[in-house]
């Protein structure tokens, strides 16, 4: 069993890496320039290190096991910090080059994401030996990648008490959301109408999302009975699609996604409606030089044009 990583063992976790990300060993040959034999070799040895099996190959193709899911996770969190060291301390000799992360939340509209591209484009048009690796995290997530290093920027909804370790930067936006259920759900006939006195939102199941601050489950003196968790909004709509659950979510999902899905916002959608503001992320430790400058200045421009 590994103790204490050794050069030797970054370099067979590179491999490791290469082939989880390929899904495969034929498509990592040419990403790591060698040669299958000596991949499988590679991969191998670092399964006797671990003492783990971290992937089927065979007839059946390539198939990583969830221990390698767990090792792949662990060994994108470490190389994504080795890429950040390496920037931030060529930042200090004033070298703009090298590797930046930019995660994103799960679940952002289509939208965002055009001008999340907009702005990464701009920002390596600017700094020409730029690269973006750009990620998503979960929303219960998205507060330790800032703290953690893995990362340089997150943008992200967030609607918790800010630490003070995180530096927020407002882009002006906001994500305006209500409660809403499946067509085939008891409350979908209100749709248009007020829930009469008669009916008591708390003995209908809801859903609630991982992370989420408890204040949006709760209008005036009602409170969602929430009765399991989803770790997003893309799982959680899922859930209320089966018409077993009620839930909050962004009109934006119901827009894009949930139209043709006939989602309905119940009681014309006046209940539990929430504002969550929209920030690009950092971390107190991160050092905003002039790329992640501009970058943050480009992501807040471009998102608020998407949203006008």
């Amino acid at each position: 069993m590994l103790n204490r990583l050794q050069e030797s063992d970054i370099k067979l976790l590179r491999v490791f890496y290469a082939v989880a990300s390929c899904n495969g060993f034929t498509a990592a040959e040419h990403v790591l320039r060698m040669q299958r034999p000596n991949i499988s070799a590679a991969i191998k040895k670092l399964e006797e290190r671990l003492d783990l099996v971290l992937c089927h190959r065979g007839r059946g193709g390539f198939q990583m096991t969830k221990e390698g899911e767990v090792v792949f996770q662990e060994t994108k969190r470490i190389f994504n910090a080795f890429d950040n060291f390496v920037f931030n301390l060529k930042s200090l000799h004033d070298d703009y080059s090298g590797h930046i992360t930019l995660v994103l939340m799960a679940g952002l509209p289509l939208s965002m994401h055009l001008a999340v591209s907009k702005a990464v484009k701009s920002t390596m048009k600017k700094f020409d030996d730029i690269h973006v690796n750009i990620q998503t995290r979960l929303y219960n997530e998205v507060e330790h990648v800032a703290l953690s290093g893995e990362c340089h920027l997150v943008v992200s909804t967030y609607d918790m008490v800010k630490p003070e370790s995180v530096t927020f930067h407002p882009v002006g936006i906001h994500t305006d959301g209500r409660l809403y259920c499946s067509p085939t759900h008891p409350l979908a006939k209100y749709r248009d109408t007020a829930l009469p006195d008669k009916i008591n939102i708390e003995d209908y199941p809801a859903i609630g999302i991982s992370g989420l601050s408890s204040a949006n489950y709760i209008d005036n003196e009602a409170r969602l009975a929430i009765q399991t968790f989803s770790d997003s909004f893309d799982a959680a709509m899922s859930a209320i699609m089966t018409g077993e659950y009620i839930g909050i979510l962004p009109d934006y999902m119901a827009k894009e996604q949930g139209a043709a899905l006939g989602l309905v916002p119940i009681a014309n959608g006046s209940l539990y409606n929430f504002s969550h503001e929209l920030f690009v992320m950092n971390g107190k430790n991160t050092r905003l030089n002039p790329v992640l400058r501009h970058c943050i200045k480009e992501l807040a421009y471009f998102i608020g044009e998407s949203q006008k």
